[in-house]
């Protein structure tokens, strides 16, 4: 079964300032605002929802593939993707683009500074989920606006299940797009403060954007997170990490587990422990998509926190 994941792929440049936002920026002085941070570690790191997502879902066997526009500069990206057996047809580079860049600045608080570049991720509207066929299942990750909206009708059209996932993209609609989104989405997928948002800008309860056919996710980081069906509401505990090393990604990883659960029709509460799983295998390594565990090692984890094995 092949998932289609429309989303970005980006490039993540990740520095670090060894001291405190706080004590170099003054209140009264927010109008004048013109601080510089030494920052001595940087890394760049393969990034971007989309590519995030894939990465996930590969290593726990699914069949992804990529829907996504980069940049003249997507070259070391695109070789990576190749090596590790993705198809790269639904990924078109925009002549005289930028690859979506973020530039990520964290304190020893973990408090971040993020300027983000959309570059080619803003033409995504010209890909269409028909230039690939076989698709069984999608998600309409953060994208370009246009392209998310496309995306979304697309897929209903066509008869193929998706999830929503509006992320970071979410303060990009009014509260008639995010209906439209709920009304054709089979499930929605958020986190608590977009939740929050979502309800506000809908007019609708958690349990109304469920409502009686579609399932609901909302994640609570180390709270675990709530599943909404049919009139009741899952509670998922969090698998706990051996270590936290970087949140980044975390979601991702946990939209892929759920993705993988829904293909392979396995119940609700196995689905959310796996997406949580998988969220934890990211949290414990720097980066999005640095994590390695094989299919066995994370089914062994899986048994770790919840007492049995999601396959055999």
């Amino acid at each position: 079964m092949c998932t289609l994941i429309c989303g970005s792929l980006a490039y993540d440049t990740i520095m670090v300032f060894e001291g405190r936002f706080k004590d170099h920026i003054l209140p009264d002085q927010l109008h004048i605002l013109n601080v510089a941070f030494l920052v001595p570690s940087m890394r760049r790191e393969f990034g971007g929802t989309a590519g995030n997502i894939g990465y996930n879902l590969r290593l726990l066997g699914g069949d992804p593939e990529i829907m996504a526009c980069v940049g003249d500069d997507a070259g070391p990206y695109l070789e990576r993707l190749r090596a590790q057996g993705f198809q790269t047809r639904a990924i078109q580079t925009v002549a005289g683009a930028f690859t979506a860049q973020a530039f990520i600045t964290t304190d020893l608080d973990d408090n971040q500074l993020t300027a983000f570049h959309p570059g080619a991720m803003s033409s995504a509207h010209i890909n269409h989920v028909s230039d690939v066929p076989g698709v069984r299942l999608g998600i309409v990750a953060p994208d370009g606006r246009e392209a998310m909206i496309q995306h979304a009708h697309e897929f209903a059209a066509a008869g193929i299940p998706f999830v929503f996932d509006p992320g970071q993209g979410l303060p990009m609609f009014d509260g008639a797009d995010l209906k439209a989104f709920v009304r054709i989405a089979q499930t929605i997928a958020v986190n608590d403060y977009e939740a929050k948002l979502l309800c506000e800008r809908t007019g609708l309860s958690l349990e109304d954007i469920a409502g009686p056919d579609k399932t609901l996710l909302v994640t609570r980081g180390a709270a675990g997170s709530h599943i909404y069906r049919r009139g009741s509401r899952l509670e998922i505990p969090a698998a706990a990490p051996r270590r936290v090393a970087d949140p980044t990604g975390c979601g991702d990883a946990y939209r892929a587990g759920l993705l993988y659960g829904i293909a392979q029709g396995m119940d609700w509460e196995s689905t959310g422990r796996l997406a949580s799983t998988m969220g934890a295998l990211k949290i414990e390594e720097k980066g999005p998509q640095n994590h390695a565990p094989s299919r066995d090692e994370i089914a062994e984890r899986f048994r770790e926190a919840f007492g049995y094995r999601p396959w055999s």
